[in-house]
């Protein structure tokens, strides 16, 4: 089959190379397309290459409170530790049975280094009270009625605005200690970042919240943040519902399992 010089160029542009053998006495000449020689193999990818803030990490699994709350204090991982007033690493007694996750600290939370101050801390103070629970370390309260509370984050994002993934990925270990020390019968996840780091789900809290889920086998409830609810008090009845709920499954689970 002969190529005109059109097709052959277009051959040459596909990386294939035209071979045109000299003609035989007698017959007609013909031109073949030879497939190029294939090229080496590519070399495999270079390492990526770890940013030093991340290489500085170190393995939190094991650490106790006293050692947990010291690599907090000490965590240089991201950029938040360059603006931060000082780390928010959580509020309660050690063998509280409940425990309430937030989104990450404001500046209230910044300056005094605990996690629901302010007016969003107060109405979650009143909320926790109905139900007869208080995040006090000191008094008579039993286990049962004390609640341990810590935020996704630890440091503040500047002006409050809402953490970057890796700022979550990064945090994440310090929180998913505090549970595994704790061993809560119950999780609290207030708002939506809450929800992304302890479900992995970007559903909107109105669609999780009315239900039971797990987080590593301990029930877990869905709510609006306190700080949302102070901007839309309509919802305040629907978080009150799901306050409800989380003290029926705590209670029955506490039938279920006896004494911790």
């Amino acid at each position: 089959m002969a190529w005109s010089e059109r097709q052959q160029g277009m051959l040459r542009e596909m990386g294939l190379r035209v071979w045109s053998p000299a003609a035989s006495p007698g017959a007609a000449s013909r031109v073949e397309a030879v497939a190029a020689v294939p090229l080496p193999p590519a070399s495999p990818p270079a390492p990526a290459v770890v940013p030093p803030r991340l290489a500085a990490r170190t393995d939190i699994a094991g650490l106790d409170w006293p050692a947990l709350r010291e690599a907090v204090a000490e965590c240089r991982a991201c950029g938040l530790c360059e603006n931060r007033t000082q780390t928010v690493f959580g509020v309660g007694h050690p063998q509280a049975q409940w425990m309430v996750v937030g989104e990450a600290p404001g500046e209230s939370e910044d300056l005094q280094g605990e996690p629901f101050v302010g007016a969003a801390g107060q109405l979650l103070d009143r909320m926790l009270a109905a139900l007869q629970l208080t995040r006090r370390v000191e008094g008579p309260e039993p286990p049962a009625q004390r609640v341990y509370i810590a935020n996704t984050l630890k440091c503040r994002p500047p002006r409050n605005r809402n953490p970057s993934p890796q700022e979550m990925a990064l945090c994440e270990p310090f929180l998913v200690r505090q549970i595994e020390l704790l061993r809560p019968r119950l999780i609290l996840a207030m708002g939506r970042f809450a929800i992304q780091a302890l479900l992995r789900s970007d559903e909107a809290v109105g669609k999780l919240r009315g239900r039971v889920h797990r987080y590593q086998g301990v029930p877990l409830v869905v709510t609006y943040h306190p700080a949302y609810l102070l901007r839309n008090p309509r919802d305040k009845a629907r978080s009150w519902d799901d306050l409800c709920l989380a003290a029926q499954v705590a209670e029955d689970d506490a039938v279920a399992q006896g004494p911790p």
